[in-house]
C-alpha cells in the first residue's frame, strides 16, 4: 500500500498528515508505529487523517494517532497543521472550518498572517470527564509519584492533562516523573503531564510529556491546559505567551464571570504556526 503524505510541524510538534478523502488509509496500530519512528519510518509525535464528515454541518473529521499507534481524542498543534493543510492542498477554499475529533467539534481559523487560531472548546473540570478518579472536583490534587506527593491541577481539552507549578522547567523531572504521571493508576486513560514556570502573568514557560508520544517540542493543548489551570490558581491573565521549546504559542481564555477570571464554560482560543516541511510517498506493508 502506497500513502502520499505531508510532513508538517508546529512549533516544533511535529505530524505526518494524510489525506483519507482522495485516498483510502487504513492502518494498523503497527503501521502508525513503523510510520512514525525516526530511524526506520518517516518521523513524528502523531500521525495525523483528514476525513469526511458524519455531519454535513461540518467541513472534516480529523483523526489522531500517536508515535505509539494509540488513537487519541484532540491534539492542538496538529488542528492547526490540519486546517493549513485541508486549505493548501486544496480540499476547501474556506479559511475558517468545523472539524470533527473524538472529543467534539473544534474550529480553525486560518489568520492573514498565515498563523491559525483554533477554538478548542470549553476545558472540562469534571473529574468524571477527564477522566481522573477523584472524590470531588477541586482546583488542584494531591498525586502520589513513589515517595513524593506533588500537587497538579487536572483537567481536559479533549484530552486528560496534569499541570504542575516548577520553579524552573529547565531543571524539572519531566523525562523521569513524566512516564509516571503518564501510566498513573488515577488516569484511567492515561494523562498528558505538564510542567509550567510563570514568568509573567501574561507569559509562561512549559515542557510537556505526552501520551504515547513522551516529550515533543511543544505541545497545543497541553499549552491551552496550562494556561486555564494558571488562571484558575490566580496566576494568570486571561491571554498568555507560553514559552516551548519548539516555540511560542498564545493562549486566550476569554468571557469574564469576575474580574481577571474567565467564564468556566468560555471556549479557549489558541493561536500558532502550522508549517509544511515535504511532501512525500511511502510504501507500507499491507495488512495480512
Amino acid at each position: 500500500m502506497r500513502i502520499r503524505f505531508t510532513k508538517m510541524q508546529g512549533q516544533g510538534n511535529d505530524f505526518v498528515v494524510i489525506d483519507g478523502v482522495r485516498q483510502l488509509v487504513a492502518l494498523t496500530p503497527e503501521q502508525v508505529r513503523r510510520i512514525a519512528d525516526r530511524h526506520f519510518g518517516i518521523g513524528c509525535d502523531q500521525l495525523l487523517v483528514v476525513e469526511r464528515p458524519a455531519s454535513p454541518e461540518n467541513d472534516f473529521r480529523y483523526r489522531i494517532w500517536n508515535a505509539d499507534g494509540g488513537e487519541v481524542e484532540q491534539c492542538g498543534n496538529g488542528a492547526r497543521c490540519f486546517a493549513r493543510f485541508v486549505r493548501d492542498r486544496g480540499l476547501t477554499a474556506k479559511d475558517a472550518i468545523r472539524v470533527e475529533t473524538a472529543s467534539g467539534v473544534i474550529a480553525p481559523v486560518i489568520q492573514p498572517s498565515g498563523q491559525v487560531a483554533v477554538d478548542m472548546g470549553a476545558p472540562r473540570f469534571d473529574p468524571n470527564l477527564v477522566p481522573f478518579t477523584a472524590s470531588a472536583e477541586r482546583p488542584t490534587y494531591p498525586l502520589a509519584i513513589g515517595s513524593t506527593t506533588i500537587e497538579v491541577s487536572v483537567l481536559s481539552m479533549g484530552n486528560p492533562h496534569a499541570v504542575q507549578v516548577v520553579g524552573d522547567v529547565d531543571h524539572a523531572p519531566v523525562t523521569t516523573q513524566g512516564p509516571l504521571i503518564e501510566n498513573h493508576a488515577a488516569f484511567p486513560n492515561r494523562v498528558n503531564a505538564g510542567y509550567m514556570q510563570v514568568l509573567a502573568r501574561d507569559h509562561i514557560r512549559l515542557r510537556v510529556w505526552e501520551r504515547g508520544a513522551g516529550e515533543t517540542l511543544a505541545c497545543g493543548t497541553g499549552a491551552c491546559a496550562a494556561v486555564v489551570a494558571g488562571i484558575r490558581l490566580g496566576l494568570l491573565d486571561w491571554e498568555v505567551r507560553v514559552a516551548t521549546r519548539g516555540g511560542d504559542l498564545v493562549i486566550r481564555w476569554g468571557g469574564v464571570l469576575a474580574p481577571g477570571m474567565p467564564a468556566m464554560t468560555s471556549p479557549v482560543i489558541m493561536t500558532g504556526d502550522a508549517v509544511a516541511v515535504f511532501d512525500g510517498e511511502i510504501e507500507i506493508q499491507d495488512r495480512t
